[in-house]
């Protein structure tokens, strides 16, 4: 009775669950399918999984044994059937949620562990405070004051493998205190939160020495193909140059050390690059976890020939690495660690939040390796699925290429052979050139595309402000018409063909304006896009009126997510051959703006802050205003640094023309990049975009005439000579100047706008970073006494003389002057004092 009660209830069960191998007679029993009618079926479904009804009559009739099943039935069965695969993929999906999420709960656990232990050495190390402060005697020693430094390893330890390993050792036990540790107070990356759907959990340092930054994350894939991915630095750090690996030898636990000579690209035109020498160590922990950990070994008298690293600061790499843990359910948890002191005083002033953000360095380093190896595993897992058939690994080569023929023409090396075009350093457009470069293709770097000049590229540096860069590159990428004009492209296209351009005499092109982006590929997390651009042009030759004149161009556009702090927005791209082979050459132009960190109103410091913000708007003639006016209702502020560079290619006897072009060309998008900013700019702040008063710009060419025509009224006497204040040679001549002169804002908190060739070598700055300097910065305390007792003096007669002194420039050096001379530069329209022009008279270093 008990097994015909069960036969019973197995029946009910299999009734209920709709099984796609029974079908149901009119008389409501259930009859199983035959294994030859399910597999009839089943081909069926693999080639569509909803057939129409014509389509299910169909298969009946071609299907004699499934004669016997009613199309209603054969309906139900393809339903059945499409339930069970969806279940199946939400089965799979739940499990890789469930895996994420239990390798995430793990991530977590150990954080709270080491933040417990790290709140209970801030507990000991408080009471211990107290204990001292009740105990300690009046009198304080000097020998308790304790200095944490990172030990330098010089290279004589370098020469024995004994040596060396001991450095490993320290270098190992170092990172992992702070991968897992306590030894940096690690806080949450802001805007990056952890969840099941994240790359992984994202840190920066807070009050250590240097910037650090660390990421966790779960991949799927073994350790050793991890570490493999990770070493090679080139193929993921967008702004590494070349790696180097100079020496190896074994170590211990099947591991290797390794010395490296690292060389990493400067981000915009207005600073040196960097460059590292570190030794990189690979071991097995005994819990089988992979670590590869490096440090730097010595200060800037290391490293291989100097001469080739002329062109480089060096950087100082604290210990830093990856540990790989794997997984039992497959896959392995990653911990990343970058942790550098990039000299920050050997860049101008202004650009020192950058090289002091670990913010950008999580960025820019430790969020883009991670990125990059999940990357890695998707593709390998076939997870990503590319257009225009393209393999994943060509996609990113050619987005590599393109980032790294960008970065190679902003810094234009010596030993890339750029040098520059020969002018008299009065031109806010720098032009290089290169006559030994060819457009190479990647499968074979040495052939040319036979033309005989070489490459040539106008690059330029400028200040954003209250300009979001996100929003200004997504405009630039959706908006190519407002900025470019597609001539130049047109021009720049044909180099893809040998001997099929020239300058001048390009056949005349009529372009529609329009712009057809084909999407090829993108990052993970849509924050890197790749893509093809097709501008529309046709001949305006009646001969060549049927001939397709359209320009194509391969781009990536990166950083549009404005909600990633401290995150690079680029728009970079290069016109490429409509076949779009995968060698094809690339000459990459484009724009690069980073942002730097911004104070916000509720920081002590917001008066200054805003005023500093306010420097390039010194060109506007009036009254002094009050610079926090107007900036209460703002909420936050933000500034950055974009970076312009295209490069042309060029016949040898057409140089100057090209060269020419390309000035008047970069000048023009300039312009442009400016009108979009005022057009893009948020509600209640109004956009400035520095330096407005660039040598070469009409606005630099107005002061210099109001300067000389203000010191000879004055003074009564000439600043130049009387046949040299002309037209536009009063520029060239005033920027020529043996003395030093510069300009300041007449505002409550004086800053300079403009100064010669012969100021900015003075105070060591170029004319960006000169516009967050003010007054009060370069005069020692007798200087300041000096202006401040002749003040009134220069503001009632027009001018005075200062007497001899000592000033500082941005780099802490003292400067000496003979005599200084100040007066007042008025604008002829209205008379009004437009600024304070100041003239440092035999000046020198001290």
């Amino acid at each position: 009775m008990a097994m015909v009660i069960q036969q019973q209830q197995q029946q009910q069960r299999e009734s209920s669950s709709g099984s796609i191998n029974k079908h149901q007679l009119d008389n409501g029993k259930y009859v199983r399918y035959t294994a030859e009618q399910v597999e009839a079926l089943e081909r069926v479904y693999s080639e569509c999984p909803k057939p129409s009804s014509l389509r299910r009559q169909q298969l009946i009739r071609e299907c004699p044994i499934l004669s016997n099943i009613e199309p209603k039935q054969i309906k139900v069965w393809f339903q059945n059937r499409r339930c069970r695969e969806k279940q199946r993929k939400e089965a799979s999906r739940l499990q890789t949620v469930n895996r994420k999420l239990t390798a995430m709960n793990k991530l977590l656990m150990e954080e709270n562990d080491r933040l417990q232990k790290q709140v209970s050495q801030l507990v000991c190390e408080n009471g211990y405070m107290k204990q001292q402060l009740r105990t300690a005697p009046a009198t304080t020693d000097a020998s308790c004051d304790s200095v944490v430094t990172t030990p330098q390893h010089s290279l004589r330890d370098a020469n024995n493998p004994a040596g060396l390993l001991s450095i490993a050792e320290e270098t190992l036990a170092e990172f992992l205190s702070k991968a897992t540790g306590t030894a940096v107070d690690w806080v949450q990356m802001p805007g990056m939160k952890p969840g099941p759907d994240s790359v992984g959990i994202f840190a920066i340092s807070q009050s250590c020495s240097g910037v650090a930054a660390r990421a966790c994350g779960l991949v799927s894939l073994e350790p050793t193909k991890i570490a493999e991915i990770l070493k090679d630095r080139p193929s993921w750090f967008r702004d590494c140059r070349s790696l180097e690996v100079f020496t190896m030898f074994p170590a211990g636990n099947a591991g290797t050390i390794e010395l490296l000579y690292t060389q990493a690209y400067a981000p915009t035109t207005l600073a040196p690059a960097r460059d590292f020498w570190t030794l990189r160590y690979t071991t097995t922990l005994d819990n089988g976890s992979l670590v590869v950990c490096e440090r730097s070994l010595s200060g800037s008298g290391a490293g291989p020939n100097p001469a080739s690293a002329a062109q480089f600061v060096r950087a100082e790499m604290l210990p830093s690495g990856c540990l790989i843990r794997p997984c039992d359910g497959g896959g392995s948890i990653i911990h990343i660690v970058d942790h550098l002191n990039l000299e920050a005083w050997s860049v101008p002033e202004v650009l020192r939040p950058l090289y002091e953000s670990s913010k950008v360095v999580a960025q820019r380093m430790t969020i883009a390796a991670l990125r990059y190896v999940r990357q890695i595993a998707q593709e390998t897992s076939g997870e990503v699925v590319y257009g225009l058939g393209r393999q994943p690994a060509v996609l990113r080569t050619f987005s590599q290429r393109l980032s790294r023929g960008f970065n190679d023409a902003v810094n234009g090396f010596n030993d890339d052979g750029w040098s520059l075009m020969t002018c008299d350093g009065a031109e806010d457009v720098i032009i290089a050139v290169n006559s030994t470069k060819s457009l190479s293709t990647a499968s074979n770097p040495t052939n040319s595309l036979a033309f005989l000049g070489g490459i040539l590229c106008a690059k330029a540096s400028m200040l954003l402000q209250n300009v979001p860069p996100a929003l200004l590159v997504r405009f630039l990428r959706e908006h190519r018409s407002e900025w470019a004009d597609f001539n130049v492209d047109a021009y720049s296209a044909a180099s893809l063909k040998a001997g099929s351009y020239a300058y001048p005499g390009m056949r005349p092109t009529r372009f529609t304006g329009s712009q057809i982006i084909m999407p090829l590929g993108h990052t993970i997390e849509h924050e890197e896009l790749l893509e093809v651009i097709r501008l529309e042009g046709h001949s305006l030759a009646q001969e060549d009126a049927f001939v397709s004149r359209d320009i194509h161009l391969l781009q990536i556009c990166s950083g549009v997510d404005e909600n990633a702090v401290g995150a690079c927005s680029e728009l970079v791209f290069a016109p490429i051959d409509e076949m779009f082979p995968d060698d094809g050459p690339l000459l990459p132009s484009g724009f690069r703006i980073i942002p730097l960190d911004s104070k916000t109103p509720d920081t002590p410091d917001t008066l200054t802050a805003h005023r500093t913000l306010d420097l390039t708007s010194s060109l506007e003639v009036g009254p002094a205003t009050n610079p926090a006016a107007g900036d209460s209702s703002s909420c936050h502020h933000t500034r950055s640094v974009l970076t312009i560079a295209f490069q042309f290619p060029f016949e040898s006897n057409l140089q100057d023309n090209v060269a020419t072009m390309a000035r008047q060309y970069v000048r023009s998008v300039i312009s442009s990049v400016q009108r979009v900013a005022m057009a893009i700019c948020p509600s209640g702040l109004s956009p400035t975009l520095g330096p407005k008063l660039s040598p070469g710009s009409p606005e630099a060419l107005t002061l210099a005439h109001w300067i000389c025509q203000s010191y000879s009224y004055h003074l009564g006497a000439e600043l130049l000579r009387s046949d040299s204040v002309g037209g536009d040679s009063v520029l060239k001549n005033l920027w020529q100047h043996s003395d030093a002169i510069l300009c300041c804002s007449l505002k409550s908190m004086p800053v300079f706008i403009f100064a010669n060739q012969a100021g900015l070598d003075m105070l060591e700055t170029t004319l960006v970073a000169l516009q967050d300097i003010t007054l009060d910065k370069i005069f020692d305390e007798s200087g300041r006494k000096a202006l401040c007792a002749d003040f009134a003096k220069l503001m009632q007669q027009g001018f005075t003389y200062l007497p001899a002194g000592i000033c500082m420039s941005t780099m802490g050096r003292h400067v000496s002057y003979e005599q200084a001379v100040a007066w007042k530069v008025l604008a002829p329209e209205d008379n009004t004092v437009h600024c304070l022009a100041f003239s440092f008279i035999n000046w020198s270093f001290v």
